[in-house]
């Protein structure tokens, strides 16, 4: 008989939700949910996408059972797959970790830098709560977690749950930039076989294999040098995002041995990047100027005319169809190919084997399981060890309230170098985080 899947996604009031919704339908066939809960600490904001999810699943699936809550009873409990996307403060929060490093010179980026520092020690309280929570009701749950930063949020989780095989830290880019690669290629995505190290939004592809063996990255080098590079699905994409793909063109000529993942650009080129942002006018305006209105928009429009005729909610299809497609692989014991962040252990030869590294890995029911890279040489191990440190630092200062290591991780992070300037920036951002930070003391 075949087992009846609940499934559980937490931040189920997210604009990237629909997303999700929308892939659970296409894989139905493979991945037979048959109880689905959105839960959400904020009612209000996950209500039009609840009741979206209902009328989805009714017109599509109506034999599963879709719910949206704020109970974590109902959301944990006999739960197989949780799939975990919070942003803790919400994008008020994201605004002004854009824009406070950017009144001192220092870019503003969600992920990287200041900015990803402020957003990941918000995130670690809830998402260490989050694992205990589920754990009370469903001790063999797959935790799929893809919160942002997931770095941080990763090497904070390890520490915390250093026993637990069931958390899962993945991260959505690698598999956009696949698509793109295979875009540009003029190949299926599913033919390649990518290997892959770094950190999470710190690594670079050193290999992309088609059916035959062939390593086809020597071509991609070239045509991006040649013709730029672009998402796959650019013309749904903001003009933010197309910026930050086409810089992929000019850290290829400059360091031109690997393909970079596109968030190299804020560690590489800080100051270009620095002066190229509008402090007035960042990427959180730009989603909740567009993303944000436009996914609750059509959501409450899709249920006020109980139908999804003429209904645009999803603009990325990519984010979804990862998050299902790993549950399909773990669910299924596929031991399929997928960029995945795992306790280092010896896989970079040398770097900390504490470290959370990014790397090429089958996966399967039994998790993840990495291919070892060997040493990497000396440009890429100073890059890594230097952000290894960074994050490590940040996680020691929210455990131990460490003012100085909180200080001593900006001082360290590319994008600001100038202990006088990190300084600053963290009393700023110190006072700004008050209810969601630790006491730094």
């Amino acid at each position: 008989m075949e087992h009846k899947l609940k499934i559980t996604i937490v931040g189920g009031g997210s604009t990237w939700t629909p997303g999700i919704l929308n892939a659970f339908i296409r894989h139905m066939n493979t991945l037979p949910v048959t109880e689905l809960v959105l839960f959400d600490s904020n009612a209000e904001r996950q209500a039009p996408i609840g009741e979206y999810a209902q009328l989805l699943f009714r017109l599509h699936a109506p034999e599963v059972k879709v719910t949206y809550t704020t109970s974590k009873d109902a959301a944990y409990d006999s739960v197989d797959f949780v799939m975990v996307q919070i942003r803790t403060g919400g994008y008020p929060m994201r605004e002004k970790d854009e824009k406070i490093p950017m009144e001192y010179g220092v870019l503003g980026q969600e992920t990287c830098g200041p900015g990803g520092f402020a957003y990941g020690i918000r995130s670690l309280k809830d998402m260490i709560e989050i694992v205990k929570d589920v754990r009370k009701h469903s001790k063999n749950a797959w935790i799929l977690n893809y919160t942002n930063p997931a770095a941080i949020v990763a090497y904070g989780l390890q520490r915390e749950f250093p026993d637990d095989k069931r958390i899962l830290n993945i991260c959505d880019q690698p598999i956009n930039l696949i698509n793109s690669f295979a875009k540009l290629l003029d190949v299926p995505a599913e033919s390649l076989e990518p290997t892959y190290f770094g950190l999470n939004h710190f690594g670079w592809f050193t290999h992309l294999y088609n059916q035959n063996g062939q390593d086809l990255l020597p071509l991609l080098k070239e045509r991006i040098k040649d013709k730029g590079f672009l998402p796959a699905d650019a013309a749904e994409r903001d003009p933010s995002w197309l910026d930050t793909y086409a810089l992929v063109q000019d850290m290829v000529h400059d360091f031109d041995e690997y393909v970079p993942s596109t968030y190299l650009q804020y560690y590489i080129y800080p100051e270009y990047k620095a002066s190229k942002l509008n402090p007035d006018y960042t990427r959180a305006n730009e989603v909740m100027d567009g993303r944000e209105k436009q996914v609750f928009s059509e959501c409450r429009r899709a249920v006020s005319q109980n139908s999804l005729d003429g209904i645009h909610v999803v603009k990325n299809e990519a984010h979804g169809d990862m998050i299902l497609s790993i549950a399909e692989a773990i669910y299924l014991n596929k031991n399929a190919y997928y960029i995945i962040m795992v306790k280092n252990e010896g896989i970079i030869e040398n770097l900390p084997d504490d470290a959370v590294v990014e790397v090429t890995c089958l996966l399967g029911s039994r998790g993840p399981k990495p291919f070892h890279t060997g040493p990497v040489s000396v440009f890429y191990k100073a890059l890594l060890e230097n952000q290894y440190a960074y994050e490590r630092l940040t996680c020691e200062a929210y455990f131990e309230g460490s003012y100085t290591k909180a200080l001593q991780a900006l001082t360290l992070n590319r994008t600001v170098t100038d202990a006088k300037k990190a300084r600053k920036i963290l009393d700023r951002l110190i006072e700004e985080n008050k209810g969601y930070w630790p006491k730094l003391t």
